[in-house]
């Protein structure tokens, strides 16, 4: 049984946002897309522009699957698994990540 840690209060999030968090010493981009209590947890680095920065990009959806877009080079990257849409030798780790009684968890 894993051990999670509390991040931030999910109202600190707005719906169709994300924010950065420093969670385990790393830089993690926390989003959410819905009026919903569903959140997705990616590293927060674009491995293009080595800048700590997917937190502000745009979320978006493309064939049913939700994207966040870099505001620097505007490369997508994959809200479920990290995987880049446009250049398929890159990803960035996606994290496991809960809602629970209001409050956004990770594992320690």
């Amino acid at each position: 049984m894993s051990e999670w840690q509390k991040v931030c209060d999910i109202k600190k999030i707005t719906p169709g946002t994300g924010v950065c968090a420093l969670v385990n010493g790393e830089q993690v981009a926390l989003f959410r897309p819905y009026q919903d209590e569903q959140v997705f947890a990616i590293h927060n680095m674009d491995p293009f522009s080595k800048s700590n920065v997917l937190s502000r990009g745009i979320i978006c959806e493309h064939q049913g699957e939700l994207w966040v877009a870099s505001p620097l080079k505007k490369q997508r990257f994959s809200l479920n698994n990290g995987r880049c849409l446009e250049d398929e030798k890159v990803n960035i780790a996606a994290y496991e990540v809960r809602v629970t009684d209001g409050i956004v968890e990770m594992p320690v």
